[in-house]
């Protein structure tokens, strides 16, 4: 990552106020940037509000990307040549419980996104920001690459592979001819502090340990590819460096973004590691009926490793370390956004894996 690419660089940025979107506002505008988010207003518990995100950026529009002409206006207002698309519904189980809400969220949503860069002349680059859970999910033993079927057995999922379709056909259709140069980042499971959402791993065993009741674990067995919050964003910035770059239409495509194999790990494993760097802590396994969610997922590294030189920064180990040291600054009643700014520190001086 070039700091000094960002300096100065005017930012547009959808789904600001959410959890990775925070980190990223925080990282980018730290550097220089002019960042410009759009997005719903956060919740009260994020790290968005914590840590007071919006006093270090250049404007945050509390709007949705659903709503085409506000989203297209906001764009245009910003300036912006790069655009972060990160606004999204974001969760598996809520997805079965809103369908509707959640397609015209990740997929229309993201239509309007690419309209908008198609009709704003200052976009150069783009990056759309989908999931790991695109792939069609076969469980197989090895990672996903770029190449493999989109697919998603659940609405959330399915959304994500509807996405990554809608911005390939975008990006060959209209955008390429424009010479916008359009990107997507798969990420693995992503953990780390300022995550308040539902039905989520981490925020429930720290919100369970916080009242001294034991975690309720649906699948303590399904394998997912943990990740710090940091690693992806470190690899989105650099995707988004390249493709803005003379050379950019090159980097035109999907990428995968996931941890180490050391962060290859069932929810048992994080669970007990969590509970240990906490202190504290039960859990028991929930035993009422589910709706069907992958029990073995994993992401291929390689071309991110290969052609933009991405390595992971944190282990297993780490990421958990980091993760439960956010969460117990919280509850000392620390400057969040200083807590925020250390880890990123720490993070871009560890060495690669």
């Amino acid at each position: 990552m070039d700091p000094n690419f960002w300096h100065g660089r005017k930012v547009f940025l959808t789904g600001h106020t959410g959890f990775k979107g925070s980190w990223l506002s925080l990282l980018l505008s730290d550097w220089g940037a002019e960042v410009h988010g759009y997005a719903l207003a956060a919740v009260e518990e994020s790290l968005f509000r914590h840590g007071a995100i919006e006093d270090v950026m250049a404007s945050s529009e509390i709007a949705d990307i659903r709503h085409a002409e506000a989203l297209t206006a906001a764009l245009r207002r910003s300036e912006a040549d790069v655009v972060f698309h990160m606004a999204a519904q974001p969760l598996v189980r809520l997805s079965y419980r809103d369908p509707v809400d959640t397609y015209s969220t990740n997929v229309m949503g993201t239509v309007h996104l690419l309209e908008a860069c198609r009709r704003v002349e200052h976009v150069k680059a783009v990056l759309v920001v989908t999931s790991d859970k695109c792939y069609e999910n076969r469980e197989w033993e090895w990672g996903y690459r770029e190449n493999e079927a989109m697919g998603g057995h659940d609405p959330y999922s399915n959304s994500k592979g509807c996405a990554e379709l809608v911005t390939a056909a975008y990006r060959d259709s209209f955008l390429r001819g424009a010479h916008i140069n359009v990107g997507s980042g798969r990420a693995g499971n992503v953990i780390g502090g300022g995550d308040y959402s539902e039905d989520r791993l981490v925020p429930d065993l720290i919100r369970a340990v916080a009242v001294g009741e034991s975690a309720q674990i649906r699948n303590p067995s399904a394998i997912r590819p943990w990740q710090h919050v940091l690693e992806p964003l470190s690899g989105y910035v650099m995707l988004a460096e390249r493709l803005a770059a003379s050379d950019g239409a090159a980097f035109a495509e999907g990428w995968n973004f996931g941890p180490s194999s050391s962060g290859d790990r069932n929810v048992g494993d994080v669970t007990e590691a969590l509970y240990r760097h906490w202190g504290a802590g039960a859990w028991k396994r929930d035993e009422a009926a589910q709706p069907h969610e992958a029990h073995y997922l994993k992401l291929d590294s390689s071309k991110a490793r290969l052609r933009l030189g991405w390595r992971p920064r944190w282990d297993f180990e780490d990421t958990i370390a980091r993760t439960t040291e956010w969460y117990k600054a919280r509850t000392e009643g620390r400057n969040m956004r200083d807590v925020t700014r250390h880890q990123i520190t720490s993070y871009l001086a560890a060495p690669g894996i």
